[in-house]
């Protein structure tokens, strides 16, 4: 099995947008140290066998939050300065002196729409992570409603509850259809809050952490990229999906992250722009056709690891 530990929630949904968040009665929710911890099966999404989804991040307000400022972030109604991430853990200076971890409850952040507006992000729960996940943590965050005067969760099921984020540094464009749809955008004034379940946070929790290192050094950050091509099946890499929520996907590596456990299909090699070759046998409801890919017969080829292949999919045979 590979080095990571820690159950993966089976969601496989793509969420809709934000409208019914708690108790619409007080404008001011109570702030909590402690959010709780993910419920997932134990079994097949363990390692390797997972649920894919279309959704880089799940739609806010109605539209997506496309990244958040660094800069700006306020607690207890002070500016802080030098806010930067570390892994998932945020990190700044206040007037008494540096400030980290937990100490970013109730922090305000400015989050960005891909309209061009902006909103107010209040951190309301902060859940340190644990063991070989140590440095993932997660935020239960929420945003201001002005038209409501509400806050509202920033990461929503399809309910309306609550859900985690996970900070990660950068933003993406997530644009479909055209060159660089998809892209990871390095962006050292921004950082993202990936919505659990969506395929940022979730390539995260399948062991891909962009900030970590393999045991030999190497950067996990272009693997943590080619995860949300190949969990959202973005064969292009143009940013267009071509699968539904929910359906199996077996995926594995040669940085002993995810090892292969089934006895599936091939369905294709992954790099940080997307599939470097596919079957026949996709995800896909329909033929995939990418300008200017190449065909190659022997796609799946474990030596292609050595050849730049980053992440290897399978799905399982017709049932």
């Amino acid at each position: 099995m590979g080095a990571w530990k820690q159950t993966v929630a089976a969601v496989g949904i793509a969420v809709g947008m934000v409208g019914c968040a708690g108790d619409a009665t007080e404008s001011e929710p109570a702030l909590r140290s402690g959010v709780a911890e993910l419920v997932a099966p134990n079994g097949r999404n363990l390692n390797g066998r997972n649920l894919n989804g279309r959704n880089l991040n799940t739609p806010e307000l109605g539209q997506l939050l496309v990244s958040v400022d660094l800069a700006g972030a306020r607690l207890a109604e002070e500016t802080l300065d030098a806010v930067r991430l570390e892994g998932s853990v945020f990190h700044g200076v206040a007037a008494s002196g540096p400030v980290s971890g937990q100490a970013f409850l109730g922090a305000r952040f400015t989050g960005n729409l891909g309209s061009g507006d902006t909103v107010e992000l209040r951190v309301d729960g902060i859940a340190p992570g644990t063991g070989a996940d140590a440095d993932v943590w997660a935020y239960r965050v929420s945003y201001y409603d002005v038209a409501e005067a509400l806050w509202k969760p920033a990461c929503a099921a399809e309910d309306g509850s609550a859900l985690d984020a996970i900070p990660v540094a950068g933003r993406w464009d997530y644009r479909q259809g055209v060159p660089g749809g998809g892209a990871k955008v390095d962006d050292a004034a921004r950082f993202t809050f990936a919505c659990e379940g969506a395929a940022i946070a979730k390539c995260v929790r399948f062991g891909y952490r962009p900030w970590a290192t393999t045991a030999d050094g190497l950067s996990l950050a272009d693997h943590h990229q080619a995860c949300t091509r190949m969990v959202r099946a973005d064969f292009c890499g143009d940013g267009t999906s071509h699968t539904t929520d929910g359906q199996w996907v077996n995926l594995h590596d040669a940085v002993d992250v995810q090892a292969d456990t089934e006895a599936w299909l091939h369905e294709a090699e992954w790099d940080a722009d997307g599939a470097r070759c596919f079957t026949q046998t996709t995800r896909a409801a329909q033929a995939v056709s990418c300008p200017e890919q190449p065909q190659r017969g022997d796609c799946g080829k474990q030596a292609h690891f050595q050849a730049g292949t980053l992440i290897m999919s399978e799905v399982p045979p017709a049932q």
